[in-house]
């Protein structure tokens, strides 16, 4: 192809274009129909040199009109409706789109010359007006030299790779004109979709504009007449009634998008906070310029509420708000948080009570005053007055959740009939959404109710050894889970310690964690040695189905004796912080298998310890993350157990935070499970504290028991529960006496936080509670226990049983 340019300053050259290419005329028509840029292409094809050319009518140096060739077989024709729009007729400015055509010129000398051209409508701040492109079709023909391809490719609506060598080499055929010049026309090429010109001996290709651009940018321009028609509220006329109902189709398919998106956006988890923020964020600023969100009382605390129609007296929080305004022009005046009825005559009250949209085209002075005065000491005024208003419900199964306030600013078209629509479904959506995270929240909310509900509140101290606890909900495999923990109070001073793990989260693993729970307080009541008692938690598992397995620590530490008895059923093992030395050690015991296996055995060990060592306890949820080695956590609960603390407290929270950062800085983020802590200092109980007498099954025996108890509590300082002792360790003595039937009785005084006394006998009936009346001869010695004692109580032994009572010591 011959760009055929002509530097200025230069002369008319007529020298023949090189062979095998093709000379391609430019020239470029101003606003008033006159020539200002004319190529050395446009002097070869129409003989008119550039001095001539510039500034005359281009009317009267192009005067071609339509013409069809004989031989149009053989040249490349444009493709479309015949010859397309005449030359003539784009020259006098009727022209608004990219059109192509054929026509025919006479030349001197040679007779008619057939051409093919092309014009481009320019707009913008340049003189410009028409971008005319022609080239001999006879030069087209097919010969023996080879043609430079250039082909047809539509920037706008193709991918064409012609596109980016138009950007390129446009200029060059233009470079008369300033640099600003020709890069706007490029820019207007690429953008409208102007073909670059393809052809080539072996390639011919239609050479038209793309004739469904020319039709669209036209009907672009109708669309934009009539939808101004539309927007005013005008008549659409005759010529425009198709383009209407397109504007109506294309706003009808805009607005499924919307939603489609919208959906697409929001409820992404589960989480109600999460949830009122995606939706408020959905509809700013596209289909609003503020969106406030506000949700009935019940649902923001996750509670359930009956059924029915809001009233007057309903509170409403404000959730959520979000705004295109000036950062800080809303939070003062409505903040989030707020909770606030709304009156009957305003038109939210309206949407809650309807379940339907309303619209208002345009707040009111009066409308904006009343809505207002719900706002004590604030105006609200400058913010909604002028504003067009679409309030809409929030709703799920019938029943309204809430609703959202869309305000529009005073520039923008109001809300209409469609935006309603819009909008009913919109909040159809999204009362979905937030109704799911409701209920999911309320069920979260009703299972944490009941496993708070199970896990034990347990005191800081019990006989012989101070405790403290932690239970840290889960977070992202859920907040609710079955990790227990659990100290039981058993006769001889002893305390039962209990971890447990349900595996598995949610309601159902919080009811199995309590049946469980209970179970084992139940059984530790009787004293069952620990793998005693984890046999008999796995036969109950078994019969309550095998849908879930456990794992268990059952320990039972005596401080009198100093030891420890643990049995284990999967758990991971306890660590132990010796106080003599500060070192700590895990447990090693026999690992066991999970409660509701079923048919496995449990063995238990005792080990000896000393008054303030540690023992701690703890689920896996403390020590596991997925994809660690879990002996890193174990590692790491040894290593932070044995860093001293100022208080049990401040120990178990120094675990917690150890096991943090050992996560976080292996990237493996936060835990995941919940997690139940119990640690124990081991105070043990003074052998001074503690005094022991064997008693012959001789009824003159419980003088001496009587006496021996008012020796030792003078001894002890106690001289103020001498009285009360006294009678109740002789109830006790008298009634073992009776009952046992050949191992002698044993009495025993153990001074701690409490006065305990504790008889033992070989009768393995228990006593129980009787109503004496008044010519019984016996039943009346537990009565008097029961009424004179703090607590007291009753349980087997291996040997035979245990009858105590305790009494609290006055203070000193």
């Amino acid at each position: 192809m011959d760009h055929g340019t002509e530097r200025a300053g230069q002369g008319t050259v007529t020298e023949p274009a090189e062979p095998g290419r093709v000379p391609l005329a430019v020239v470029v028509v101003d606003r008033d129909g006159l020539v200002s840029h004319w190529s050395r292409g446009a002097r070869r094809l129409f003989g008119v040199p550039k001095d001539e050319a510039i500034g005359r009518t281009a009317l009267d140096l192009l005067p071609v009109s339509g013409a069809l060739p004989d031989d149009r077989d053989t040249i490349p024709y444009p493709a479309g409706d015949g010859l397309g729009p005449d030359l003539e007729s784009s020259l006098e400015g009727g022209l608004s789109y990219p059109a192509a055509g054929r026509a025919r010129l006479t030349a001197s000398g040679d007779g008619r010359v057939d051409v093919l051209w092309w014009a481009y409508p320019l707009v913008g701040p340049g003189p410009g007006r028409l971008l005319v492109l022609a080239a001999d079709a006879g030069g087209l023909r097919a010969g023996d030299g080879a043609f430079e391809r250039i082909a047809p490719g539509f920037a706008l609506h193709t991918d064409f790779p012609g596109a980016e060598d138009l950007a390129r080499r446009l200029p060059e055929i233009l470079p008369s004109m300033s640099v600003g010049e020709s890069a706007r026309i490029v820019a207007q090429v690429l953008e409208l979709g102007y073909p670059i010109l393809e052809f080539s001996q072996n390639d011919r290709v239609p050479v038209t504009p793309d004739w469904g651009v020319a039709r669209r940018a036209e009907r672009k321009a109708r669309r934009e007449r009539a939808a101004r028609a539309l927007a005013a509220g005008e008549p659409l006329p005759a010529d425009l009634r198709d383009e209407g109902e397109d504007l109506e189709y294309a706003a009808v398919r805009e607005r499924l998008e919307f939603l489609n998106e919208v959906s697409g956006r929001i409820g992404t988890s589960l989480d109600l906070s999460r949830t009122i923020v995606e939706v408020s964020r959905a509809v700013v600023p596209r289909f609003t310029d503020v969106a406030g969100t506000y949700l009935r009382e019940q649902v923001v605390a996750g509670e359930g509420f009956e059924d029915g129609v809001p009233d007057t007296t309903t509170m409403w929080h404000r959730v959520a708000l979000e705004h295109t305004d000036e950062p800080g022009r809303w939070d003062d005046v409505v903040p989030v948080g707020e909770a606030m009825p709304f009156p009957a005559d305003t038109p939210f009250f309206q949407c809650m009570t309807s379940g339907e949209p309303v619209l208002v085209p345009r707040i009111s002075e009066e409308m904006g005053h009343a809505i207002a005065a719900q706002f004590d000491k604030r105006d609200i005024r400058p913010l909604i007055t002028g504003r067009s208003m679409l309030v809409v419900p929030l709703k799920a199964r019938n029943v309204v959740l809430g609703f959202m306030i869309l305000l529009r600013h005073p520039e923008r078209p109001v809300f209409n009939d469609m935006d309603r629509v819009t909008g009913a479904e919109l909040a159809a959506r999204a009362g979905l959404v937030l109704d799911n995270a409701r209920m999911y929240t309320f069920q979260e909310n009703v299972a944490e109710t009941l496993q708070d509900s199970m896990l034990p509140h347990i005191p800081p101290r019990m006989a012989g050894c101070d405790i403290a606890t932690r239970y840290l909900p889960g977070t992202l495999l859920g907040r609710v889970g079955g990790d227990w923990f659990d100290a039981v109070k058993l006769h001889g001073g002893r305390t039962a310690l209990v971890v447990g793990d349900v595996m598995g989260h949610g309601l159902n693993s919080a009811a199995m964690m309590g049946q469980l729970r209970t179970a084992v307080q139940t059984m530790a009541g009787l004293d069952l040695p620990p793998a005693q008692l984890l046999r008999n938690l796995d036969d109950l598992a078994q019969r309550l189905g095998d849908t879930y397995l456990a794992t268990c620590l059952y320990a039972v530490y005596d401080p009198i004796a100093s030891e420890l008895h643990l049995a284990n059923a999967g758990h991971i093992p306890p660590v132990l912080v010796r106080a003599a030395d500060g070192r700590s050690e895990l447990l090693d015991l026999p690992t066991g298998a999970p409660i509701g296996v079923g048919g496995v055995p449990f063995e238990a060990i005792r080990v000896r310890v000393e008054p303030g060592d540690r023992l701690v306890m703890c689920t896996d949820g403390l020590v596991e993350v997925r994809g660690e080695d879990i002996g890193v956590g174990l590692a790491t609960l040894c290593e932070s157990a044995a860093h001293p603390a100022a208080s049990m407290d401040d120990a178990c929270d120094t675990i917690i935070r150890a096991l943090a950062v050992t996560f976080s800085e292996a990237g493996r983020g936060g835990r995941k499970d919940d997690v139940a802590l119990l640690m124990a200092r081991l105070s043990g109980i003074e052998p001074d504290d503690v005094a022991e007498w064997r008693l012959a099954l001789d009824p003159a025996e419980v003088s001496r028991a009587r006496a021996a108890v008012r020796e030792q509590l003078h001894d002890w300082g106690l001289a103020k529960l001498v009285a009360p002792a006294e009678l109740m360790a002789g109830e006790l003595v008298t009634n073992a006496v009776r009952h046992s039937h050949s191992r002698p009785v044993a009495l025993r005084l153990v001074r701690g936080d409490t006065l305990l006394c504790e008889v033992d006998d070989d009768d393995h009936e228990l006593p129980t509670l009787l109503s004496a009346g008044p010519l019984d001869e016996a039943g009346r010695g537990l009565r008097v226990v029961s009424t004179l004692s703090r607590e007291w109580g009753t349980s087997r032994t291996t040997s035979g049983k245990t009858v105590w009572f305790e009494l609290t010591l006055p203070r000193r």
